[in-house]
């Protein structure tokens, strides 16, 4: 296994931001999806527009996995008032952990998932929550087993279809 390093992104790879989501996001739905819905979340989710605002934000932080100076995926965390939904200065939300599916099973995954672990520590959170569709049940067996635990389900809105995410916590011990 070659050398991962992880780093945070920067505004000016915001089209290295824009290949890496929507590429990995395809390749984790698109098989339980219509094309439509797809094309119409990605081309609303990864514009320049909106990954600019997110990349400027500085309450989030998206952060690369690379190897040999390729990316294999990417984290994005929000804190404060940036978080999805909750809002809770004692938390850090992880909103996407995402890995090409090539490097599925090689623990790039849980380097993502170690940073925002790190990042939960130095902002002091006493607790990281994130959202897992119901129906992604490797991201689901992923999150238990690094100790998260089911606390209520919202909705996620995917083209024009409703989907439920179950929202997950896991409470930190600082």
């Amino acid at each position: 296994m070659v050398d991962i390093e992880i780093i945070r992104v920067k505004q000016n790879q915001l089209e290295q931001l824009k290949k890496i989501g929507k590429q990995t996001f395809r390749e984790t739905f698109s098989e339980s999806n219509s094309e439509e819905n797809m094309d119409k979340y990605l081309e609303e989710g990864f514009s320049n527009e909106k990954l600019t605002t997110e990349l400027t934000d500085e309450n989030s932080e998206f952060h690369f996995a690379s190897a040999d100076n390729e990316i294999i995926g990417y984290l994005k965390v929000n804190f404060g008032d940036s978080q999805t939904e909750l809002k809770d200065s004692n938390a850090l939300e992880i909103e996407r952990i995402y890995v090409l599916k090539e490097f599925h099973g090689k623990s790039i995954g849980q380097l993502l998932y170690d940073k925002a672990i790190e990042i939960a520590r130095q902002k002091e959170a006493e607790y990281i929550w994130l959202g897992v569709w119901e129906e992604n049940l490797r991201a689901l067996s992923f999150y238990k087993k690094n100790g998260f635990v089911e606390f209520d389900k919202h909705v996620f809105k995917l083209g024009d279809d409703e989907q439920t995410d179950i929202m997950m916590k896991l409470k930190l011990n600082n």
